[in-house]
């Protein structure tokens, strides 16, 4: 079959295609017109004038006959023409498809959470340009997501205020701050962790060894002004730097110990602990400046619980020596089951934890059960934050009251600023 191209070469028969509709007909009855219309012209007329036109023409008028914005007469020569050219017919079913996939009297508004739906959509699923391992991605994500909140966020509003809660030796502990000040506070605990990878500390060279609360103290005291919005690029490039060398690092990097100054983890549990302060105080942030902000995914989730209930039968301990636990019942040696508390987590990353209760080297039971606490997973790691205490805890109980109230107070325990 062969196409046309010029006035007077040959063209391959084709079957004639309807016209597309007038525009109008998708909103009113064409056959009920005002008296002072004037009647259109019709294109069936046998005495309507049509223009002769060069093929290259008629074919450039394809697009506005599918759109219906030909002449009557150029409608009619584009038709005729369609009758008798194979590919431009083709290519005018092809235009009046997409035509009708236009939809002109739909809203232009965009929906208003689309940008929030978008991002988390992108933050959830985007593969990493650098293989990241997965105990580094709650970590990565967690970044991301605060990151995404500050470039939403106005230049006044790095300096609203926030209101900081952790429990502290069976007391709420306050603090007031900045979004600002927040960035801060991560960026310089955060340096432990680039310390330990031996990468620059924000705090300077020579710093001797600080506890979390004590660096963020020397940090903000540092400052030669009020926290702003200056320091959101000194933190990113900080998270970026440490993903990127944890991911270049190799396996045995997991295990590089992250030292605390009164307590240590291995740098797996580190980034996921920074993961989770992370998100927490992007909670903070979020609510002193009205922002919707979601909890993190179910798997990222799951893993904040878990290290959390790992180190409770250390914290327990821990209070116990500091007379604010009951003392423990049932010594067993290192390694044995001993007396347990059921940890019931329910929702997204919810499971089901044992936890050691007369010591730290024992191993939970659920054949040693002597007490279930239920609670919801966000508000399981609200507690553990410190934001609510563990009498504000709505958790299901059952069993032996002692050791559900050391086990909360322990869990409240685990917060700080």
């Amino acid at each position: 079959m062969t196409g046309a191209t010029g006035d007077g070469d040959e063209v391959a028969r084709a079957p004639w295609i309807p016209g597309p509709r007038r525009a109008a007909d998708d909103h009113a009855d064409l056959t009920a017109r005002l008296p002072e219309e004037a009647e259109e012209p019709d294109v069936d007329d046998p005495d309507l004038e049509v223009p002769v036109l060069t093929h290259n023409v008629l074919k450039s008028l394809l697009g506005a006959w599918a759109l219906s914005a030909c002449s009557t007469g150029e409608s009619r020569a584009v038709e005729n023409h369609l009758t008798v050219c194979a590919p431009c017919a083709d290519e005018a079913l092809r235009l009046r498809d997409a035509v009708a996939l236009l939809h002109e009297d739909r809203d232009l508004d965009l929906d208003p959470l689309l940008r929030s739906r978008v991002l988390e959509n992108c933050l959830g699923r985007r593969p990493a340009r650098i293989p990241v391992p997965d105990w580094v991605t709650p970590y990565d994500a967690e970044t991301a997501r605060l990151d995404a909140l500050l470039r939403d966020i106005g230049e006044s509003e790095w300096h609203a205020p926030v209101r900081l809660k952790w429990y502290e030796e069976d007391r709420v502990m306050r603090r007031k701050a900045t979004v600002a000040a927040v960035i801060g506070h991560l960026l310089a605990v955060d340096g432990l962790v680039s310390t330990a990878l031996g990468l620059d500390d924000p705090l300077g060279a020579g710093v001797p060894e600080l506890s979390p609360t004590e660096r963020t103290e020397a940090f903000w005291s540092a400052l030669d002004r009020p926290p702003n919005r200056s320091l959101r690029n000194p933190w990113r490039d900080q998270s970026h730097t440490l993903i990127r060398t944890v991911a270049f690092a190799g396996r045995g990097v997991a295990d590089l110990t992250v030292t605390y100054k009164d307590f240590a983890l291995p740098l797996r549990d580190s980034l996921l602990e920074r993961a989770f302060e992370c998100w927490l105080h992007a909670d903070d942030i979020a609510n002193a400046v009205a922002y919707p902000y979601a909890p993190p995914s179910g798997a990222h989730l799951h893993g904040m619980i878990d290290l959390a209930a790992r180190l409770l039968p250390a914290a327990l301990a821990n209070r116990r020596r500091t007379g604010l636990a009951s003392p423990a019942r049932h010594l067993v040696a290192a390694g044995a089951p001993g007396r347990s508390l059921h940890l019931e987590i329910e929702g997204a990353g919810g499971g089901h934890w044992y936890i050691a209760l007369d010591s730290p080297a024992a191993v939970g039971s659920a054949d040693h059960a002597v007490a279930q606490v239920a609670m919801d997973g966000v508000e399981f790691c609200q507690l553990v934050a410190g934001h609510i205490t563990p009498e504000e805890a709505a958790a299901g109980q059952d069993g032996d009251r002692e050791a559900i109230r050391d086990v909360l107070a322990a869990a409240a325990s685990l917060s700080r600023l």
